[in-house]
């Protein structure tokens, strides 16, 4: 085949029903010069694939993780363009298609990467949300710790479209994260690279019962605070978004059933910033009060 202009790279661990239509749907792209490199990390049986010229599978006799697991992806990769797909989400056939293009047509100086919107289904294709990337986190910039642009959400990184040389240079993944590893990335990313953003819903993100990374409970917690850790003098900096950033893990926590994590989060968010964190807090309250009651009042003949 002739050179790619881009490498979808797909890790994957035992969940070839799911990872078929990852593949299906990266390989049902509207431009013709991509690849696809699938990076077994070691599954327990191996992989059957589609017979196809853009298609290769890396197989790794032992476990690196999803983030080892995309850095093989990366080395491996051809094109000058690289991006990544969780082996149980999918690509719309355009995401590749409006991605370069958007790269093509930007003017900022390089280098520059892409990220666009994502959809959140059920398996079933029910649509539970939709997030929209900000227009632009200029270059200098640390992501999801600048102040957000108006109905734009940071939530969609997996759009990530990025030079393969600049992932390279910059470190690729870092192994150390099991949860977390794309924030941890933005973090690295930003401060080097432009990263423009687009309207056009380009991924499906599919919420399943299957295990997923980010919903073990002990990695989040593990993960949350090696993120904070490393990236410190960044968070310190942007005291307003890192009181929201411990605060929605406090929140999540409580969901997860870790009240005594909660609680902890809650705390150190209303020490980085009390009045906004206080805020918060009072409105989630209330609005909570509000439900309850609401709950308890007969219902109207």
């Amino acid at each position: 085949m002739n050179q790619p202009l881009l490498s979808i790279i797909i890790p994957t661990h035992n969940r070839p029903q799911l990872l078929q239509f990852a593949v299906e749907s990266a390989l049902a792209q509207t431009v013709s010069n991509i690849e696809v490199v699938v990076v077994d990390d070691a599954s327990a049986e191996p992989l059957q694939l589609p017979d196809d010229p853009r298609l290769r599978l890396i197989r790794l006799e032992a476990s690196r993780g999803g983030a080892g697991a995309r850095n093989v992806g990366t080395e491996a990769a051809r094109g000058r363009w690289v991006t990544y797909l969780d082996d149980d989400d999918d690509l719309l056939p355009s995401m590749a298609e409006v991605s370069l293009q958007a790269l093509q047509a930007s003017s900022l100086e390089t280098p520059v990467a892409v990220i666009s919107g994502l959809e959140k289904i059920t398996p079933e294709g029910k649509l539970l949300k939709v997030r929209i990337p900000p227009n632009l986190s200029p270059k200098g910039s640390y992501f999801f710790l600048e102040p957000p642009e108006p109905n734009s959400s940071y939530a969609s990184k997996q759009t990530l479209v990025v030079e393969r040389s600049v992932m390279l240079n910059i470190g690729g993944w870092d192994e150390n994260f099991r949860s977390r590893v794309h924030s941890e990335l933005f973090l690295r990313l930003n401060p080097v690279c432009n990263i423009i953003g687009i309207p056009t819903i380009t991924y499906r993100h599919v919420s399943h019962h299957s295990d997923r990374v980010s919903s073990n409970p002990q990695l989040r917690q593990e993960s949350f605070h090696r993120l904070i850790q490393k990236h410190y003098a960044a968070f310190a900096a942007h005291p307003r978004q890192f009181s929201r950033f411990v605060y929605r893990h406090g929140q999540i926590s409580l969901e997860q059933g870790q009240l005594q994590a909660a609680a902890k989060a809650f705390l150190w968010a209303m020490k980085i910033e009390p009045v906004s964190t206080f805020q918060r807090l009072t409105a989630e309250l209330k609005t909570g009060l509000k439900l309850q009651v609401r709950r308890l009042l007969p219902v109207s003949p």
